[in-house]
């Protein structure tokens, strides 16, 4: 292996690096959650309050860990909120798809949960194994990414699941339509 470049990072550069990480982050974010209502209004906004749900556990969970937040710990956190919000449109496309086959709405909530269930599932675990794996080759930075990612994995199956399901299962249980305006 032949090292083609190598540098010094010191403090201040090291904190922009941090501010504009968490910049960026911010504006990802709020790009994402515009785009969730917009698209799918008040599941969209369910889908929001999960991410952000999430956003506190990672923060929660990293703080008992005592972990120090660095670029590739936002990397991670990053990852994770693309993750979340993929796992929130596939169970709202579901129990769009189930709504199209003339299910009942509650029905089509039962069913686009149970059947996206797998799909996330699934993406989730390869996810987290290939996190492990860079938790147990990787050092330094590369550890820290995987740590943040799949403490963020955990918490985003943990949202986007159940959480989203009871917030879901709440707002639409006394419900007999579900017009095309909320979901």
């Amino acid at each position: 292996m032949n090292f083609v470049e190598e540098g010094t990072v010191g403090p201040s550069l090291g904190a922009d690096n941090i501010r504009v990480g968490v910049q960026s982050l911010m504006l990802g974010l709020f790009l994402v959650l515009v785009f969730m209502i917009f698209y799918y209004k008040v599941f969209g906004l369910i889908a929001n309050i999960a991410v952000a749900l999430n956003i506190v556990l990672i923060s929660a969970v990293m703080s008992i860990l005592s972990a120090t937040l660095t670029l590739p710990g936002i990397a991670g956190i990053v990852l994770t909120i693309g993750m979340a919000v993929d796992a929130n449109v596939l169970i709202f496309s579901r129990i769009k798809e189930e709504l199209k086959n003339r299910l009942k709405p509650l029905d089509a909530i039962n069913a686009g949960y149970d059947r996206a269930y797998i799909t996330i599932v699934d993406a989730n675990l390869t996810t987290l194994l290939v996190a492990l794996i860079l938790y147990i080759i990787g050092t330094g930075p590369v550890k820290g990414f995987a740590i943040t990612l799949s403490v963020g994995i955990l918490t985003s199956m943990f949202t986007a699941i159940l959480v989203t399901r009871s917030l879901v299962w709440l707002i639409y249980r006394n419900r007999k339509n579900i017009d095309s305006l909320w979901i």
